[in-house]
């Protein structure tokens, strides 16, 4: 889900004076200039795979951040660390780190904040199967009122979760709607995940035939996107497709196709579970496995 903040590589625009030099800026205060530097190292560990060493500086930013009570950077950094927690398999960290936001603090949070720490901490709940999920998410969406930067990510959510309990019915109202909003503000992040739902709900009815066609479409977003993990999951879902299909062939291709963004991404986890899957392919069952963990 796209969420507060994970650094990238930003497009960075440059606007040229005519033949004037600008004077220099002042520095920033020596705190902000830490965490500055602190995201900046992230990033660096973000891109070649060092997922403790992202979590190692998103620390240190957060103790800079809290060492002058600036709510904003705690806020940021907080919701990132927990992102990198939860991508190492560590849940409790990641609950502890947003538990600055979400557990009893003196600071005051932005709503935006507060709705995107509640979400991510559904998101959570959600991947360890604690029905506490729900009502995280029920926070995510009081605290983002009429509208605030993850309402596309709550519908998705929601939808998920419906899904997981057997409804696919309404899961598929909450992906449409989803899809819909985030057509409309331009949300693509959003958009793949909907259509990745949707697929996955296409699946899950039996629906082969269109599971591909949503899949395909959430695909060419991610990969235009360049987000590993979710090309990993539309890889895998669409393998489970071909399987629904009876076309193992293809099955095989896309999982082959899973396991070598995982190496290249150095998720070994993601890795393995693509090995699996292809091991598995000769199981009648297998298209009807579940799906791999929320990203």
């Amino acid at each position: 889900m796209r969420l507060a903040t994970l650094p990238g590589l930003a497009a960075v625009s440059l606007a040229l004076a005519a033949c004037v030099a600008q004077p220099p800026g002042p520095p920033p205060p020596s705190g902000e200039a830490a965490m500055i530097e602190a995201n900046r190292k992230a990033d660096a560990y973000l891109r070649n795979g060092d997922l403790e060493g992202a979590a190692r500086q998103y620390r240190e930013a957060v103790r800079v951040a809290r060492s002058v009570e600036d709510a904003e950077g705690i806020a940021m950094n907080a919701i990132n660390l927990s992102i990198v927690y939860q991508r190492m398999g560590r849940s409790e960290d990641a609950r502890a780190s947003l538990g600055l936001l979400l557990d009893k603090s003196p600071l005051v949070f932005s709503q935006e904040y507060m709705a995107q720490a509640a979400l991510r901490r559904a998101l959570l709940d959600m991947d360890d199967r604690r029905a506490s999920a729900g009502e995280w998410l029920d926070r995510a969406a009081a605290y983002c009122g009429r509208g605030c930067t993850v309402s596309d990510a709550i519908l998705n959510v929601r939808g998920q979760l419906a899904l997981d309990a057997g409804r696919p019915d309404q899961a598929a109202t909450n992906a449409r709607s989803a899809l819909s909003a985030s057509r409309a503000t331009g949300d693509r992040a959003e958009q793949a995940n909907a259509l990745r739902l949707l697929g996955e709900i296409a699946i899950r009815t039996g629906d082969g035939a269109a599971a591909a066609t949503y899949l395909g479409e959430a695909l060419a977003i991610d990969r235009d996107l360049a987000v590993p993990r979710k090309i990993y999951l539309d890889l895998v879902a669409l393998g489970r497709a071909s399987a629904l299909r009876g076309d193992r062939g293809a099955a095989r291709s896309y999982y082959e196709r899973a396991r070598a963004v995982s190496e290249a991404d150095r998720d070994a986890g993601g890795a393995a579970q693509a090995r699996a899957l292809i091991d598995a392919l000769g199981d009648a069952v297998q298209a009807r496995q579940p799906s791999p963990g929320p990203p």
